[in-house]
């Protein structure tokens, strides 16, 4: 039984090494980034339909989602390859120098991607650059702040003990929560005033008093409490 588990995941290994290998890497990164915003999104989705049964799944906005991910894709790709040239590192032997990634990711990478997300979000659903600055700017800082309470340590064993070629596969499998969270930040206000909008129609149809209705914002996923 044992023997072969372990030949099982060699085979596995076998088919799925050429994927973290030349161009394919590149690919793979690509859609890896894209397949889990996208995830991290219907997640948040299926939170908000089982608060709110009248609300209905929106592909569109996982698609969206999917679509930024996959633009920070090539990004991250290059960026993990930059930062080992400039600084590289192996082991504990090596600390200062990955601390020094560390810092560098969450200064530079982090605050970019930030940016990136909101404003590529808003593009693709149809919002004005005046309306993502105006988003961006109410949001930018929640964002960062949850961003400093996840990622260096994340980043630390990321520069510490993940070879080169597997280290956005890495921040891909940890950031389903982490996407999960962006999801509900970015469309927090809008969630909340499509839930009003069928609040209000299920109580006109049981009684026509639901226009005046206090409605409760979202509570914040668990993910962001990290």
């Amino acid at each position: 039984m044992a023997s072969g588990g372990w030949r099982w995941l060699r085979g596995l290994r076998a088919v799925g090494q050429p994927l973290f290998q030349g161009r394919a890497l590149l690919v793979t990164n690509t859609l890896g980034c894209g397949t889990l915003m996208a995830a991290g999104d219907g997640v948040r989705q299926s939170w908000e339909l089982r608060a709110r049964p009248g609300q209905k799944f929106d592909p569109r906005r996982s698609a969206s989602m999917f679509a930024v991910g996959c633009s920070m894709g090539p990004f991250l790709h290059y960026w993990y390859l930059w930062l080992d040239h400039l600084l590289p590192a192996s082991g504990l032997s090596g600390l200062r120098n990955v601390l020094r990634k560390v810092l560098i990711d969450q200064l530079v990478a982090s605050p970019l991607l930030g940016i990136w997300y909101f404003l590529g979000i808003g593009c693709l659903e149809g919002q004005t650059l005046d309306e993502s600055c105006q988003e961006l700017r109410d949001k930018f800082w929640e964002f960062y702040k949850a961003d400093w309470c996840v990622w260096p340590a994340a980043q630390l064993v990321n520069f510490l003990f993940v070879p080169t070629q597997f280290r956005v596969t890495y921040i891909n499998g940890l950031t389903l929560g982490w996407d999960t969270y962006l999801s509900y930040l970015k469309y927090r206000l809008h969630s909340r005033v499509r839930s009003s909008w069928a609040y209000d129609n299920l109580q006109t149809t049981a009684g026509g008093w639901g226009a005046g209705h206090r409605q409760r914002e979202d509570p914040a996923p668990v993910c962001c409490l990290m």
